[in-house]
């Protein structure tokens, strides 16, 4: 089973949020434990059990592992691996993006099956060039694994870049349309949904960086900016219009900040807000 038709079915079945795990210096103090790589395993293994009952997808961020060293990618593999076996897909939020051999290695660590690293889809940064990246996409699909290509993100700073205009088309729109026709050339089964990706803020308004939403058809959307950063599950139908069921609601801060015995009724609390909305 492909990665896109993996992840129709747990939007369909287990609904659209996506929990991110980011256990970094606050979280860790709010929930009362150390500043270590042995904190930050407490923390996500907790998250993953409450995500188990009330979602079908989970974010680390690699980078609130990585700080730990060593020790911290240790906590990472068991992470990734216990995330997996619970039936939750795993995005590695690890926003690579190499050229040549430097990327088929991040490929290999990320989406290998059977790597200690593996996950189901890795976020990816095409400012190398989308180009740059057909190799790790390709080899994703082949895995029945997926990808998420950076377009329009949610920090203000990118929006110089992002927006920015060439040949009467944005950066953004264009990255959207590379990844757009990549899964409107694939065989897509009845769920119609791709393995490339992409990744919209949920605070971004698409005209703003011109993106025609009617190209997203076939393409899932990672939308962080959910919760803490100030979008809401009711906002999902409003900013996504007639592709809001291919979109993951992606939030981290606002489910995790309450400490491990409120992280299942956040979850609950989001999932109704976006069916309600829906």
């Amino acid at each position: 089973m492909g990665f896109g038709e993996r992840l129709r079915t747990a939007l369909d079945e287990r609904g659209q949020v996506c929990v991110g795990i980011d256990p970094h210096a606050h979280l860790l103090a709010a929930w009362g434990l150390e500043d270590s790589a042995a904190g930050a395993r407490e923390l996500a293994l907790r998250v993953i059990d409450a995500a188990a009952d009330g979602a079908g997808v989970v974010k680390p961020q690699v980078a609130f592992f990585e700080r730990h060293a060593a020790a911290g990618f240790a906590v990472l593999e068991e992470v990734l691996r216990t995330a997996r076996e619970a039936g939750l897909l795993v995005i590695a939020d690890v926003k690579r993006g190499e050229i040549g051999t430097s990327m088929e290695g991040y490929a290999d660590a990320w989406l290998r099956p059977g790597s200690p690293l593996e996950a189901d889809a890795m976020t990816l940064n095409p400012y190398l060039g989308t180009g740059s990246l057909a190799a790790t996409l390709g080899r994703a699909e082949d895995a029945g694994k997926g990808a998420f290509v950076l377009a329009a993100t949610s920090n203000p700073e990118a929006a110089g870049l992002q927006r920015a205009v060439a040949a009467g088309e944005s950066v953004a729109a264009s990255v959207v349309r590379e990844i757009a026709a990549r899964n409107a050339g694939a065989a897509l089964g009845a769920t119609r949904l791709g393995a490339a990706g992409v990744v919209i803020g949920a605070t971004v308004a698409m005209p703003d960086s011109g993106i025609d939403p009617a190209a997203l058809a076939a393409t899932p959307i990672l939308a962080p900016g959910f919760g803490a950063q100030g979008a809401r599950g009711a906002d999902l139908v409003r900013l996504f219009g007639r592709v809001s069921q291919n979109v993951l609601v992606s939030a981290s801060r606002s489910l995790v900040e309450g400490g491990a015995s409120e992280v299942r009724s956040r979850i609950a609390a989001l999932d109704r807000e976006i069916r309600s909305a829906s």
